[in-house]
């Protein structure tokens, strides 16, 4: 059993790693530090455009030298274009990274070698990624392929079953983990649901999860506010059980679930996610304490695509905040550019006729192109999971209004002020009536 003082840090870890409900750390602190900085303070370019990457490589904030580095140039996520290694004879060099003449982002990654210990730094320029199109196609039966997957889903019963957790409760806030029917008879979807105990008529956020199999605690925080939130996990599984449990389901069951049936569009794996993030709306609105208006949903990851996927299916929602969103415009590899996690198609041999077919049903991109509320995103240049230029993808395709706060030096995790920044974009409109 965990110790009080174990359970209040990772109530703390929670608290302060991203509102988007992804739990992505900031890379830890080494005694070496490869600083990589463009020379465009805001690291953005016009096509045609020459960048020059500007390093330093630092111990104690001193200068290293006569260290050695090896460098790398390229269009992110693809084979570099400029490879070669040098020493620094005063701990800092300046290297040329030509231009894009096209939409796009051109990284750099440098290493450097100290004491037999390496260490790496990389920073990513953006050429006016305002206009990146993306190369995802729109299905013409895409609309109605969901609406038909909406409609079986609405002639399922809920069938609500929730648990209550009194080690969770607070005294504002009730906690239960929910268990309600999902996209078939006997799939089920779990989350877990915290309803503040005053009596009263609340707003509503789902929180939608990032990739992997683990279990969820939900946001009692926000609860604690006056907010119902609800915090679901994709996989048909019990939230609350052993971390061993997932772990063990990560590696051998659903081991690369993201590729399950990707050769069949009414049986690919996200199917039961996409409409199980519409029957999470269902059971929200099933509640008596819940205002019956006031809907937002928010992930980071693979929640960033569930949150813009959620609020393109369901009108219902109002709102949503997406940070680093996956899944999208996956077909971009085949365009010799970085494509979405889970880059499917960076495996040449995965990218069959069926497949490519069935991703342009599930893609962020073709969601993206008919949300119609108003959202926050927010992302970094250097994101080696979800590359920059698929996430625009999807931004430039939404015309609804939108709001994007990029910290560019980021990768696939983000800082305090940006989890605070979405947090109160989402608290300014939820509660402006309460």
């Amino acid at each position: 059993m965990k110790t009080l003082k174990t359970i209040r840090f990772l109530y703390f870890l929670i608290l302060v790693s991203s509102f988007s409900g992804t739990v992505f750390g900031q890379p830890v602190e080494k005694m070496v530090k490869v600083a990589v900085i463009p020379d465009h303070n805001d690291w953005l370019y016009s096509e045609g455009e020459t960048v020059k990457f500007n390093v330093a490589v630092t111990r104690n904030n001193e200068p290293l030298q006569h260290v050695k580095v090896r460098y790398e140039v390229g269009p992110e996520m693809m084979t570099p274009d400029k490879r070669d290694s040098t020493i620094l004879k005063n701990g800092n060099i300046t290297i040329a990274g030509g231009t894009f003449h096209d939409a796009g982002f051109l990284r750099c990654k440098v290493t450097a070698e100290y004491e037999g210990n390496k260490y790496e730094g990389i920073a990513t320029a953006g050429f006016s990624p305002e206009s990146i199109k993306p190369t995802a196609e729109y299905p013409n039966d895409f609309i109605q392929f969901w609406d038909k997957a909406k409609r079986d889903l609405s002639a399922i019963p809920l069938d609500v079953k929730l648990t209550l957790l009194p080690d969770k409760c607070t005294e504002l806030t009730n906690v239960y983990q929910a268990n309600i029917q999902n996209f078939k008879i006997g799939s089920r979807l779990y989350g877990i649901v915290c309803i503040p105990k005053k009596p009263g008529k609340y707003p509503a956020i789902l929180k939608v999860p990032g990739a992997g199999v683990r279990g969820y605690s939900g946001d009692i925080a926000m609860a604690d506010l006056g907010i119902i939130t609800f915090e679901i996990g994709i996989h048909g599984i019990p939230v609350t059980m052993d971390a061993a449990v997932y772990n063990d389901l990560g590696r051998t069951a659903l081991d690369g679930y993201m590729f399950f049936n990707l050769d069949d569009r009414d049986k690919y794996y996200y199917k039961r996610v996409y409409v199980g993030c519409v029957r999470a709306i269902d059971f929200i609105y099933s509640l008596p304490e819940f205002d019956g208006s006031t809907l937002a949903v928010t992930g980071g990851s693979q929640g960033g695509a569930l949150s813009i996927v959620t609020a393109a299916l369901d009108q219902r929602v109002k709102y949503l905040a997406a940070f680093y969103p996956a899944l999208c415009d996956l077909t971009g590899y085949l365009s010799n550019r970085a494509g979405g996690w889970p880059q499917m198609f960076r495996d040449q041999k995965i990218a069959i006729k069926e497949k490519i077919e069935t991703s342009k049903y599930y893609d962020v991109v073709n969601f993206a192109r008919i949300v119609k509320i108003p959202g926050f995103y927010s992302w970094g240049f250097n994101d080696m999971v979800c590359p920059p230029t698929s996430m625009y993808s999807a931004y430039n395709s939404i015309t609804a209004p939108k709001e994007l706060f990029i910290m560019q030096e980021t990768g696939h995790w983000q800082y305090p002020e940006q989890n605070e920044k979405a947090k109160q974009w989402l608290l300014s409109r939820i509660l402006v009536n309460k």
